[in-house]
C-alpha cells in the first residue's frame, strides 16, 4: 500500500475541492458560548483557553475583513498564489442573532481570494433557521461546518462542562449533513476518565455519524483552566500520553474509523507559555510523519478493523 493512502488526509481532500492551493485563516468574531454566558453554565469547557488557538492577527477589535487581510499578508509572502478559507474558529460561531451571523459570513466572502468558509461551533447552537441559510450558501461556495464533539461519553461531557449530550451532537451532525453541507467533527483523546480501550471503541460511534472530516487532538493541560486546577489537585485522574503512546492510540483509532472519513489532524499545538503538559516538542507535520512511518512498518491503514 502506498504511504499516501494509509489514511485520507485533509490536503488530499482540499486538492479534490479546488484547482489551487488553499489555506485556512482564523477569524475571531467575538462570540461566546452558552456554557460561558450562563445560558447553560459558566466558565466554559474545563480544558478551554481560547488563547491557545488565536493567531496574532486574530483580535475582536478588528473587523472580520481586517483579520482576513492581515492573515493573507502573513501567508502571501511565501505563497503569493494562495487562496483562502475564512475559519470562524474561536468560541461558538453560530451562537448569536442570525442577522449578525449572516453579515459576518458574507463580509468574509467579500474579501478577495477568500473562496469559502469553515465554521466552528457547538452541536447545541445550530437552529434549523440557520441551517436553511447555510444550505443556500453551500450551493454558492465551499462550506464546512465543524462541530466540537470532544467525547461520545455523556459522563465525560458532563465532567468537562460541555452543557450538551452526545445525542445532541449526533442530532446536529445528522441535520447538517442531511442538507448536503460538509460536516466536520473534533474529538479530544485522553480526557479524564476515558481509557484507551474506551477511545478505541469510540471510533465506531464517530464513524456512524455522517461526517466528512474529523480532527483528533491530544488532551493538553493549559494554564488558567479549570482542568489545570483539577490536575494539580488530583493528578491520578489523568493519563497524559507520551508521544509514542499517543501514536499507538491514534493508529488504533484510525484503524477503526470509516475508510472514507477525511482526517484533518492528529495533534494540537498550544503556545509553550500556556502549556503545562504534555510537551512533546513535535510540530503537527512531524507527528503525522511519525504516524505514517509506524503505519508503514505495521502495514496498516485507515479502516483496517472498521465494521458496520
Amino acid at each position: 500500500m502506498e504511504e499516501s493512502i494509509r489514511y485520507n488526509d485533509f490536503a488530499g481532500f482540499l486538492a479534490k475541492q479546488f484547482p489551487f492551493k488553499v489555506q485556512k485563516i482564523s477569524v475571531n468574531a467575538g462570540f461566546t458560548c452558552p456554557n460561558r454566558d450562563g445560558t447553560k453554565g459558566y466558565g466554559g469547557c474545563t480544558y478551554c483557553n481560547n488563547q491557545t488557538f488565536n493567531p496574532a492577527y486574530c483580535h475582536t477589535d478588528k473587523s472580520v475583513a481586517m483579520q482576513l487581510e492581515e492573515g493573507k499578508a502573513f501567508f502571501a509572502h511565501k505563497y503569493p498564489q494562495m487562496k483562502y478559507l475564512a475559519y470562524f474558529q474561536a468560541y461558538t460561531n453560530t451562537y448569536g442573532e442570525q442577522e449578525k451571523l449572516v453579515r459576518m459570513y458574507e463580509e468574509a466572502l467579500q474579501v478577495k481570494d477568500v473562496v469559502g468558509l469553515v465554521i466552528g461551533t457547538r452541536p447545541d447552537c445550530m437552529p434549523d433557521s440557520l441551517l436553511d441559510y447555510l444550505e443556500t450558501l453551500n450551493r454558492k461556495t465551499f462550506l464546512l461546518v465543524e462541530y466540537g464533539i470532544e467525547s461520545t461519553n455523556n459522563d465525560t461531557l458532563k465532567r468537562i462542562n460541555r452543557g450538551h449530550t452526545f445525542e445532541c451532537t449526533a442530532d446536529a451532525i445528522q441535520r447538517t449533513a442531511a442538507r448536503g453541507i460538509r460536516t466536520g467533527g473534533h474529538i479530544i483523546l485522553g480526557l479524564p476518565g476515558e481509557t484507551s480501550e474506551m477511545l478505541l471503541a469510540q471510533a465506531s460511534q464517530v464513524s456512524a455519524l455522517p461526517l466528512t472530516t474529523l480532527k483528533l487532538h491530544q488532551l493538553q493541560l493549559i494554564k488558567g483552566t479549570r482542568m489545570a486546577y483539577e490536575y494539580e489537585h488530583s493528578p491520578e485522574d489523568f493519563h497524559l500520553y507520551t508521544a509514542d503512546e499517543y501514536i499507538d492510540l491514534v493508529i488504533g483509532y484510525v484503524e477503526r474509523l470509516r475508510p472514507d472519513l477525511v482526517l484533518e489532524r492528529f495533534v494540537s499545538q498550544s503556545p509553550k507559555e500556556l502549556l503545562i503538559a504534555p510537551d512533546w516538542g513535535l510540530k503537527n507535520h512531524e507527528f503525522s510523519c511519525r504516524v505514517r512511518k509506524r503505519m508503514r512498518e505495521r502495514d496498516t491503514w485507515q479502516g483496517k478493523y472498521y465494521t458496520l
